[in-house]
This record gives structure tokens, C-alpha cells and sequence, in this order.
């Protein structure tokens, strides 16, 4: 009676290609997996130390993974989630979706260090005002003076509703202003040329030349110095300080991936990730790295001060924030 039995095991097993891969489903954000950006080389990397295949899942932004996430709920197909950032990560972790990342003392060069359980960073950059220095020979040397000065010289922004870069400046403002920052946004209006979904819409309109200015990263400027061999364009030193955006991956609880996911979060940390980010994501890299940064980041605005919200902050004002910028600039 033994033999029909493993006969049938021999030929469930034959149905199986002997060459099937577990599958990593990665989201992530759009520019992460361009043609330009980190996403081949990493998931190069990655499938290299492990049987398996990686595949990402491109949204827009931050803010519409989260979103996605909200609408999938735990039916999500996502096994990691990369591209939150911290002034997302509390609201991400009410929807319960998340399990601990089972690192136990990750390894960062965050700015103050990192504590999260949940979430692991891979890598981080202070938020500016990129200008052309062709069309712009005196830029804002704080953010009241780009608050306050000439209407002509217009800026490019990012909508905070759809955009992490378009929250940071939001909180930017916040954490500058205060109470004051309804009346600080509708002082900066008349420069807002226009207000554009994501990060990439923003820039792209910018090195059209639509604008002199444009929120962006103190790294942005690296990237045309060392790519396109121009330090035409550059970031503005605030005297208030800039604020920080930390960003960050997390694997899903119900996942069947979930060992794999823990195992790339661990590798994200390492140099098989880490090397990847600087010329490719434009970023400063949150793990080890054992390659030196290219040389144009020695050019780039070094914030002497840091500004930012703790998650819980952003996550208990964020929608009483946005509304007070939707009341100032509407009007």
C-alpha cells in the first residue's frame, strides 16, 4: 500500500519546478526603481545572497504606499515596504500591519541615533531650497527670506498631501513659524508657481527652468556636479536650520515571506544596499558602507542646525496642519 502513495508524493513534487524561487514583493516609490536609481543594482545584490527573486511594486511616493496600505489592509501583496519615511511611521504602525524588524542593535548613522523596532532606515538627507545660480545670484539666506521676498522669483513645491518632500517642507514651516505659519504661508503664496504631486514633477518643471527655485534635498546639487559636470545649480543655506527627512523600510506581519523580508532588511544595512545610495538615490547612506561617498558631496550645504517632529507629533497635527495650508494658500 506504500507505493501508490509515494508515487503520488513523487509527482506532486515533479509539479513543483525544481527551479522556483520564493518572490520578495517589494513597494517602493517610482524613482527608487528608475532607470537611474538604486532599485537593479540592489535587487542584484540581494538575490545574489539568497534563492530568490525580488520584485518591486512602484507607487509615487511615500505617502501613496501608505495609502495603498489603508485601502489593502491585510491583504496587501506587499512583503517589505520601503520608501516611508518617519513623518509617516506612526500612522503606518496603526494599521497594524507591520511586525518588528528582529534586528537587534542596528548599526546607523542616523543623526541622533535610531531606536525603532519596527522600522529600519536606509537612509536620510536634510530637506532645502535648490536654486539656479544662473537665474538667481542672490538666493534666500533663511526661510524668512524666501518667505518674504520677491514675488518674481517663483519656487516649485510639492503637495504635502501626496508627497513626503511636500510634508517636510510643510513641517518645515511649522516647526519654524509656529502658530504664525497660516500667516507665514500666505506671505510665501505669491512666489508658489505651482504645487506639483510628487518630488519628480517638481524638479523636472525646475531643470526646465520654469523656476529659479525648488524644494529638494542639500544633495540634489551633488548629483549635477558629479553626473552633469555643472555646479549651476545649488542649495541654500537656512539660518533657522533645515529639516531632516530619515527614510525607512518595514516587512509585513501576515506575509509568508516574512523570514526573507526580516533578511533583507538586515541586508539593507549593509554595503551590498548601502553602497548603492549615494549615486543613484541621491541621498546620505543610514548604514555601512564600504566605498567612499563621491567626491561632489564635500560640496554640498552641511545644516548647522536640524530641525524635526517626532513621529507622534506629525502623525497627532499632520491633517490640522494641512488644512491650516490648504485655508492659506486657497484664499
Amino acid at each position: 500500500m506504500k507505493r501508490p502513495i509515494l508515487a503520488l508524493a513523487a509527482s506532486l513534487l515533479l509539479a513543483v519546478p525544481a527551479w522556483a524561487k520564493d518572490t520578495l514583493t517589494i513597494y517602493t516609490y517610482d524613482s527608487f526603481v528608475s532607470e537611474w536609481g538604486p532599485g537593479a543594482a540592489i535587487k542584484a545584490n540581494f538575490e545574489s545572497t539568497c534563492d530568490c527573486t525580488v520584485e518591486w511594486v512602484a507607487l509615487a511616493d511615500g505617502v501613496a504606499m501608505l495609502n495603498r496600505l489603508k485601502l489593502e489592509g491585510k491583504d496587501t501583496q506587499a512583503d517589505v515596504v520601503l520608501g516611508l519615511d518617519t513623518n509617516l511611521t506612526d500612522e503606518a504602525r496603526g494599521l497594524n500591519l507591520f511586525a518588528p524588524h528582529g534586528v537587534a542593535t542596528p548599526q546607523t548613522n542616523i543623526p541622533g541615533g535610531w531606536s525603532d523596532d519596527t522600522f529600519l532606515p536606509f537612509d536620510y538627507g536634510h530637506f532645502a531650497v535648490v536654486y539656479d545660480s544662473e537665474k538667481m545670484a542672490a538666493p534666500p539666506a533663511s526661510l524668512d527670506d524666501l518667505v518674504n521676498g520677491d514675488a518674481a522669483q517663483k519656487i516649485i513645491l510639492q503637495d504635502p498631501r501626496s508627497s513626503t518632500p511636500g510634508l517636510g517642507f510643510l513641517l518645515w514651516m511649522k516647526s519654524v513659524y509656529g502658530d504664525k505659519a497660516a500667516d507665514a504661508w500666505a506671505k510665501l503664496k505669491p512666489r508658489i508657481l505651482t504645487t506639483t504631486p510628487g518630488w519628480s514633477e517638481a524638479y523636472g518643471l525646475f531643470t526646465k527652468g520654469e523656476a529659479p527655485m525648488v524644494f529638494s534635498y542639500v544633495t540634489s546639487p551633488a548629483y549635477h556636479i558629479e553626473v552633469e559636470k555643472t555646479e549651476r545649480y545649488k542649495a541654500a543655506a537656512f539660518k533657522e536650520g533645515h529639516y531632516l527627512q530619515v527614510e525607512v523600510a518595514g516587512a509585513i506581519a501576515a506575509s509568508p515571506e516574512l523570514p526573507l523580508a526580516r533578511k533583507f532588511l538586515a541586508f539593507m544595512l549593509t554595503p551590498g544596499f548601502q553602497n548603492e545610495i549615494p549615486a543613484t538615490n541621491w541621498m546620505l547612506p543610514a548604514g555601512a558602507t564600504d566605498k567612499p561617498l563621491p567626491a561632489a558631496f564635500g560640496k554640498i550645504v552641511a545644516p548647522e542646525k536640524t530641525l524635526l517632529f517626532t513621529p507622534a507629533e506629525v502623525n497627532a497635527n499632520r491633517r490640522a496642519w494641512i488644512d491650516e495650508w490648504l485655508n492659506a494658500v486657497s484664499k
